[in-house]
């Protein structure tokens, strides 16, 4: 009996040929060929996932880093109007703050005018010069001393000059070398100030006055002895009198009181002088004060009178000589006990300030007012 053999199907024909190349059978092959598949599609699918991801957090990092860099800068130039218009605003009052700079002898430098609001073009106004000590500048000392809000109160312009660091690394008014020239040199900057400040706004030129604190104290009685005539009264606040010293190595010698001061006298006499120093000053020796008021009065030919106490409220106590030449007050020593080197009845928050003295710009301001009735 012949066996027959039985005919293959091609599709069983390849099975079989499968199997005997790779020893795997069509159902197990096609398994491995899915599971493969499978883990392409998916790793392709992870690798597409974690593009897509990558990009969608570049994009959202890129997109927050400029949102915070938007309002950051956004932040800064809020800050930066802010301050620019707080500088442009006066400190303390109602007014106009106005900056502009002149040229001198002694160089450029800056100052800053309050103008109280309102001022019309046929007003005249006085005219109070205020010089900073070391270490401040024209805002620093508006807002120390609070002089504009008398200005406002008493229809009055005050101008602030500003000492360029570049001349002074300490910010302080080179009152005391006259050696070299700088002092005057100085003076006539200030001076210039002064004068183009008369031309461009409503000042009354017979009721200008000048201030300072420290080396400003000291640079307003040298401008006060070298231009009399233009200044109708002056105020030292802790300062250091004209002719004390001639190079900075005897300003120090002269701030301890060391130095006996050789100021001139000049033709025109000088502008009466009001003095405020306190008694704990360790920066500029009170002595100082008392040289300032001998050598004015004896300029102007006044004579002493008995010394006062006077204390307003829980303010520090005061002692005040006053010179007289005639019936008229011409210098007036006001000896402030407890104040340091500070501005008596200034703003506590600035520094060299001492809320709790009298108020020096009151007493200033009515000083100066006095001198401009009694001129008139």
């Amino acid at each position: 009996m012949s066996s027959r053999r039985r005919k293959l199907t091609p599709s069983a024909a390849m099975r079989r040929l499968l199997k005997t190349m790779t020893g795997i059978s069509v159902p197990a092959a096609s398994r491995t060929v899915k599971q493969a598949t499978k883990k392409t599609v998916k790793k392709k699918a992870n690798k597409t996932a974690s593009k897509i991801v990558k990009k969608v957090v570049r994009k959202v990092v890129k997109k927050t880093a400029k949102k915070a860099v938007g309002k950051t800068t956004k932040k800064i130039a809020k800050k930066s109007v802010s301050s620019a218009s707080a500088q442009s605003k006066p400190p303390f009052s109602a007014g106009d703050w106005i900056k502009g700079h002149a040229i001198g002898a002694g160089g450029p430098r800056r100052y800053c005018l309050f103008r109280p609001h309102g001022v019309s073009a046929d007003e005249s106004l006085p005219l109070l010069v205020m010089l900073h000590g070391c270490s401040q500048n024209a805002p620093d000392f508006a807002l120390s001393t609070r002089m504009n809000t008398i200005a406002a109160r008493s229809r009055a312009l005050v101008l602030y000059p500003e000492q360029d660091l570049r001349f002074n690394p300490q910010g302080c008014w080179n009152w005391y070398d006259t050696k070299s020239g700088q002092a005057n040199a100085e003076a006539a900057t200030l001076m210039s100030i002064i004068n183009q400040v008369c031309i461009r706004y409503p000042v009354n030129r017979e009721a200008v006055a000048i201030a300072g604190f420290s080396a400003g104290a000291s640079m307003a009685a040298l401008l006060a002895t070298l231009h009399p005539a233009r200044f109708r009264a002056v105020a030292m606040h802790s300062g250091v009198p004209p002719g004390s010293a001639r190079s900075a190595a005897s300003a120090v010698a002269a701030m301890r009181g060391l130095q006996r001061s050789t100021a001139p006298g000049g033709l025109h006499p000088w502008p009466p002088l009001l003095i405020a120093h306190g008694r704990r000053d360790r920066v500029v020796a009170i002595s100082n004060a008392h040289a300032a008021a001998q050598l004015w009065a004896s300029s102007l030919g006044a004579r002493e009178s008995t010394p006062r106490k006077v204390q307003r409220g829980k303010r520090y106590t005061s002692t005040v000589t006053d010179f007289r030449a005639g019936r008229r007050i011409v210098v007036s020593l006001n000896e402030i006990d407890k104040l340091g080197h500070s501005w008596s009845g200034g703003d506590s928050k600035q520094r060299f300030s001492d809320a709790a003295g009298p108020d020096t710009s009151r007493l200033i301001w009515s000083f100066f007012e006095r001198q401009m009735r009694a001129a008139s």
